[in-house]
């Protein structure tokens, strides 16, 4: 009986909804009247996780931009392998390395028993637990647009190709976000959100034994005492992307400025000679007020990226499988 009670609370609310769902646009009021505690669910319970562990807003963020530069922000990144299936979750920038998944599970049963069914979508629940963990951080709010729906399939392949990688020149960076159609200052923007978290040993070790012309001294002499030379050797140690990994602040401009910039990639919004995005770095590293605008105007074009909307797609039951 339950069970069946369930189902009905869900075909009404699917019938409530179905006017905006066959516009197939994305509405940041989209739960407003089908399901209007969806959004404080979230919040709540992304707060309770960050409480729980600072790091893991860094990690729902990094979901969140993982998912939407492989085919768009469709949830697919959260499927799971299968014997006949091959997922995103194992592809070269996510494997031992995005995380999360817990929390979205916990989010999304959550929300189907406030909503009474299931109504709110793995890829809005992505995108609104990035939201909430920035602000969470004390980062700036945004009025995160909704309505995406979930992806049937997903492709590794278009994992390890999309997703660009920590080793990219600032060219290979600004090729890969332009692909995406986003702009150089979007890719100086969200790469803002390294103000946020930690990186293991293997994605900064090359920079660290290679680049010494380009990074601090007394920072490198800080990471080979927790990432060795030699391949194998701590590749999962951490270290944090700026010196306040739980604040969500400009620290990451002000390091890129110092040559701290933890990352190849990171380093190479700023050479210091005036080419490619130094001037951007320098202006969000002295505008704090800027930057908080930006970002989250950024962040909104790329939650837009190839959304499923109206009848493509589904709204899933669990979000590592499809229905």
């Amino acid at each position: 009986m339950a069970s069946l009670s369930f189902l009905s609370s869900y075909l009404i609310l699917l019938s409530a909804s179905f006017g905006v769902l066959a516009k197939g646009q994305l509405d940041p009021c989209f739960y407003d009247k089908v399901c209007p505690q969806a959004l404080p669910t979230i919040k709540s319970i992304v707060e309770d996780a960050i409480k729980q562990e600072a790091r893991m807003g860094a990690s729902l963020l990094r979901l969140h931009f993982h998912d939407c530069f492989v085919n768009g922000c469709d949830g697919s990144i959260l499927l799971d392998d299968t014997p006949t299936f091959t997922g995103e979750k194992n592809a070269a920038p996510n494997i031992n390395s995005v995380r999360g998944f817990e929390v979205i599970d916990r989010i999304k049963s959550a929300v189907d028993s406030v909503c009474g069914g299931y109504v709110v979508s793995c890829a809005d629940i992505v995108a609104v637990a990035a939201r909430d963990s920035v602000v969470a951080l004390g980062g700036p709010s945004y009025k995160m647009q909704l309505g995406r729906r979930d992806a049937r399939t997903a492709s590794q392949a278009a994992a390890n190709n999309s997703i660009p990688a920590p080793t990219f020149d600032f060219a290979r960076l600004l090729s890969n976000f332009e692909s995406h159609g986003l702009s150089m200052q979007d890719l100086v923007l969200l790469s803002g959100a390294h103000t946020l978290g930690f990186a293991r040993c293997t994605t900064f070790r090359g920079r660290l034994y290679n680049e010494s012309c380009t990074l601090d001294s007394s920072l490198a002499t800080s990471l080979k005492s927790i990432c060795p030379l030699q391949t194998g050797v701590g590749d999962n140690n951490l270290s944090p992307l700026d010196g306040t990994p739980a604040k969500f602040d400009t620290v990451y401009y002000d390091w890129l400025l110092q040559r701290k910039g933890l990352l190849h990639s990171d380093q190479q919004l700023y050479k210091g000679d005036g080419s490619g995005s130094d001037g951007l770095v320098k202006y969000y590293s002295q505008n704090a007020g800027a930057f908080w605008e930006d970002f989250g105007s950024a962040m909104l074009r790329m939650g837009a990226l190839s959304p499923l909307t109206g009848s493509n797609g589904e709204i899933r039951m669990n979000c590592r499988t499809v229905n």
